[in-house]
């Protein structure tokens, strides 16, 4: 929930009582008694034997914390049920302190058993050994439970290194407003037409159509839309592939919009957040983002709430929207690897997936937990305008997972690709060399890099 994309809690269940330790006092009434030695000391042997010792899965999360910890806790407790002998210690972790936590324990041979990861970050961590390949422990038939696609998102390298679990689709959330003043009724639905409209916004209201950052460790947005305007970014020797004329239209259709004064100046300079801040503000037409977060503006910005109107996300001439997923995978270094997969197969199954979704307001990644949820969401009626506004928005992005993928595959080293590119658009965008210049020189660096990781 990157854009649902708040601490880490632990989860125990109390250790096995210990084996009674009873007086001596007692034990000679109980001697003294009717019971006859031969019959007893069966019982004394059985009441000394040690307890089995308890075995413990770490399990590591994103940003589930406090909200969802009655759900979290009833699930794990559910699963542990069926796993006696073995407790979860559920540790849930701040977004930005996952990776840095989590190399760390990798170094110092703590790793989780399990643990809740994004695509790129998995990718990464699995190009140098990280994760554990899932296919040898898979349960035959498992990939059709989940959304193809979706799916195949969490394969690298042709291994299956993730479980899919929540998943959020992109929509855009329109300021009516501003709609109006500008001239249209409805927002653009394919890139080709966003400097037309951005112009038109900026002309006859004085504000901005859209905010997509640059700043080189925040959002993909940017980098999305380049695979949706037609841009291969690398090959399968991991070289450079958009160096192409498709790549120098979209580093030429960034650096025209922003020289032309069409793009908020600190796209260069700051990062999501920025555009959730100006569009609350009412100074931005259009916000692209995940339907949960209509609930934070109706809180935060009421009056723009009001005002603002779902649509389908902007799209390539494919059509080609991006989805946003959430996956659980298993550190090489996990002892426990059958029993966290299991309890990521037993989180991700529909009936827990459905569960969660509807708490959370994000989508499953589940085919049949999906189909219950859209099916839910055209059968409610709420009767205020505000839950109208969000069931609208969630089932729209449902109806969007029909052509979503996630967009900018993730492969290793793709994080280092976006910091590169979006560096050498900040300089074209900012004037210091052409977008050509740019995107030569994006290509020449990523090269060097490449050739050094994948000689």
């Amino acid at each position: 929930m990157r854009r649902l994309l708040d601490s880490f809690r632990f989860l125990r269940r109390p250790a096995a009582a210990a084996p009674r330790r009873w007086p001596w006092a007692v034990l000679l009434a109980v001697g003294l008694g009717s019971v006859s030695a031969v019959s007893f000391a069966p019982w004394l042997r059985h009441a000394s034997t040690p307890a089995p010792p308890v075995r413990q899965l770490q399990f590591w999360t994103l940003e589930l914390s406090p909200r969802f910890d009655g759900y979290m806790r009833a699930a794990i407790t559910a699963w542990e049920r069926q796993h006696p002998g073995v407790t979860v210690r559920w540790t849930d972790l701040p977004w930005g302190s996952v990776e840095r936590k989590l190399l760390a324990a990798v170094y110092a041979r703590t790793a989780p058993d399990l643990v809740n990861l994004n695509p790129l970050f998995g990718a990464n961590l699995a190009s140098k050994g990280g994760l554990l390949p899932l296919d040898p422990l898979l349960p035959a038939g498992s990939a059709s439970t989940y959304l193809p696609k979706v799916w195949q998102a969490g394969q690298v390298g042709g291994e299956q290194v993730a479980i899919p679990w929540y998943l959020t689709a992109r929509i855009s959330l329109a300021n009516q407003d501003l709609l109006q003043q500008a001239g249209y009724t409805r927002p653009p639905t394919r890139w080709e037409e966003v400097p037309a409209f951005a112009e038109a916004v900026k002309r006859r209201t004085g504000r901005y159509a859209l905010f997509v950052t640059v700043v080189p460790d925040d959002s993909a947005e940017l980098l999305e839309s380049m695979v949706q305007m037609g841009v291969v970014l690398v090959d399968d020797r991991h070289r450079a592939a958009f160096d192409t004329p498709a790549g120098r239209r979209a580093f030429a259709f960034w650096t025209d919009l922003y020289r032309r004064g069409l793009l908020p100046r600190e796209v260069v300079s700051q990062g999501y957040r920025r555009a959730v801040e100006l569009y609350q503000g009412g100074d931005l037409a259009l916000l692209s983002t995940g339907p949960e977060f209509l609930r934070a503006i109706q809180t935060n910005a009421p009056r723009v709430a009001a005002r603002t109107a779902p649509y389908p996300p902007i799209t390539g001439p494919g059509g080609q929207t991006n989805v946003a997923v959430m996956n659980l995978s298993i550190p090489r270094q996990s002892r426990m690897a059958p029993e966290a997969l299991s309890l990521a197969l037993f989180l991700t199954n529909p009936s827990n997936q459905q569960r969660f979704a509807e708490q959370a307001r994000v989508l499953p990644s589940a085919n049949v937990a999906l189909g219950a949820i859209q099916r839910q969401l055209e059968q409610d009626r709420p009767p205020a305008a505000p839950e109208r506004m969000v069931r609208e928005a969630r089932l729209l992005s449902t109806r969007s997972l029909a052509g979503a993928e996630v967009l900018v595959p993730a492969s290793p080293g793709v994080k280092r690709l976006q910091a590169i590119l979006y560096t050498q658009l900040q300089r074209a965008m900012l004037g210091q060399v052409s977008s050509d210049e740019a995107l030569a020189t994006a290509a020449f660096d990523w090269n060097r890099y490449a050739e050094a990781r994948w000689p």
